[in-house]
């Protein structure tokens, strides 16, 4: 055997109470290892190459044979290569074509509130938003329809602004999409994210019926809330909004309600915020979103609170774990999505479907990367009339996979992060084609929490991912 060389981009180490396991970096496997497979690793980690002699050296009560092995198992998973470099993960990403299943429809650029933080950069006034046509929206689901033919379920998405400040074309869309879809013999879902305050009973009643998969923003306690979700008058919306929720979350049955919690300078208390939507309120589930490249910097989390609120989420992520281990399911969002990503193995190229299975349109019908770049300087990628402009749209996919140079090669994140997001990088960069840098170590450090978590969970309770984790992913989550 000739000199074997250690490939640290490749492999992980991670325990968790006293075991060892292996994160196989380009396939987002997690194995379990014991003692002499986790020594050897370390030994190559801390010398970086080493031959037939220098290994049993090292491991002289060792069996030729079971050492033989071992070596052979991690040059498998080209954790060890004889010199040459390791295979590519993948090859690299050609779009030809654009396997559409979801279409966002940026219904209104009005809003209701004022929101201090707020990301929209065509974000109106009730009495100035600039409201889609129906005659839009149509060549939207047309182009849906076109682009992928075959799909088994499509999604449609209503933004805003405020989407139900638009509710009159909401409604003509699922009437003229229900219909045409089943012609088809196809599926289709329809999903929208609400301030809560334009809800009545009779809404609450038609939303429900059309099984529309709805999330509330709301950031939690009134104090909390107040601070930046304002209405447009410069009051807190708390009130309403709380009302509104509980009428909501009393009526609806079709599908789980979720609540997104926007943190920003200030907000960060994020064990506290889950506990008051989730168990004072009753939302299914709460999803964190924390702000660090906003327009207006003087809501973005600095350096120390965003820490503070990584540490939020591992303490959140800690009861999470407590309780998945009994069974239970408390609703964590960023949890709930970490455990789905590792249980299913996923290794993905790009952070997320925006600009191949996933578009938006805005009111005018352009065609943007996703819902975040609606009015931004950021370029559109076609019209609904025109269609995709595929060649700019694919060279920006393209472009974005391409690692080289960026320091995500070697990443040990870099199959579940790919990146980040496209519009954090705009917003903090003003250039989406760059990574989402400015929180790579903590990042890596949550990441590295989940793994642990997940090893844990999927050696105790196994059960926990057959019976909430797979569920959540039947019902689109």
């Amino acid at each position: 055997m000739g000199y074997l060389f250690y490939q640290p981009q490749n492999a992980h180490r991670v325990e968790v109470e006293g075991r060892n396991l292996l994160f196989h970096i380009p396939t987002t496997s997690l194995f379990e290892i014991d003692s002499l497979d986790a020594a050897v690793i370390d030994a190559f980690a801390q010398t970086g190459r080493a031959d037939a002699d220098a290994i049993r050296s090292l491991f002289p009560s060792a069996e030729p044979s079971d050492m033989a092995r071992r070596i052979q198992g991690l040059v498998d998973l080209e954790i060890l290569t004889d010199g040459r470099a390791p295979s590519p993960e993948r090859p690299p990403v050609k779009i030809t074509q654009f396997p559409l299943t979801t279409m966002v429809l940026n219904v209104n650029t009005g809003c209701n509130l004022s929101c201090t933080y707020c990301y929209k950069e065509d974000l109106d006034t009730p009495s100035k938003g600039r409201r889609m046509a129906f005659d839009t929206a149509v060549r939207s689901i047309d182009l849906l329809l076109k682009e992928s033919p075959d799909q088994k379920t499509y999604n449609i998405v209503f933004f805003g602004g405020e989407p139900l400040s638009n509710l009159a074309l909401i409604r003509e869309v699922v009437e003229h999409a229900e219909p045409r879809f089943a012609a088809l013999g196809k599926a289709v879902n329809f999903t929208l994210t609400t301030n809560a305050t334009l809800l009545n009973e009779q809404v609450v009643d038609w939303l429900d019926a059309h099984r529309f998969g709805l999330t509330v923003s709301m950031d939690g306690p009134k104090a909390l809330h107040d601070k930046n979700r304002k209405t447009v008058g410069g009051k807190g919306s708390y009130d309403a909004v709380a009302a509104k929720a509980r009428m909501l979350l009393a009526r609806y049955r079709s599908r789980p309600v979720g609540a997104r919690v926007t943190l920003t300078a200030g907000v960060t208390a994020v064990e506290e915020i889950w506990d008051h939507l989730k168990n004072d309120l009753g939302f299914a589930e709460v999803g964190f979103s924390p702000v660090t490249s906003g327009p207006m910097t003087a809501f973005n989390l600095t350096g120390d609170e965003l820490q503070a609120v990584f540490e939020g989420m591992k303490s959140l992520g800690r009861r999470y774990h407590r309780e998945a281990l009994e069974g239970r399911n408390i609703g964590f969002s960023n949890m709930h999505q970490m455990m789905q990503d590792l249980y299913e193995g996923r290794s993905k190229a790009l952070p997320c479907g925006a600009g191949v299975g996933m578009l938006a349109v805005d009111h005018a019908g352009e065609i943007n990367l996703c819902h975040r770049f609606t009015g931004s300087d950021m370029e559109t990628f076609g019209t609904v009339t025109d269609g995709i402009a595929r060649d700019r749209l694919a060279g920006f996919i393209e472009a974005r996979a391409d690692r080289t140079g960026k320091g995500c090669a070697t990443c040990r994140i870099r199959n579940l992060c790919s990146g980040g997001c496209y519009h954090e990088s705009y917003a903090h960069f003003t250039d989406p084609l760059k990574p989402a840098y400015h929180y790579c170590d903590l990042m890596r450090d949550w990441v590295d929490f989940g793994i642990g978590v997940y090893g844990d969970l999927i050696a105790r309770a196994p059960e926990f991912f057959h019976n909430v984790i797979a569920p959540r992913r039947a019902n689109g989550k």
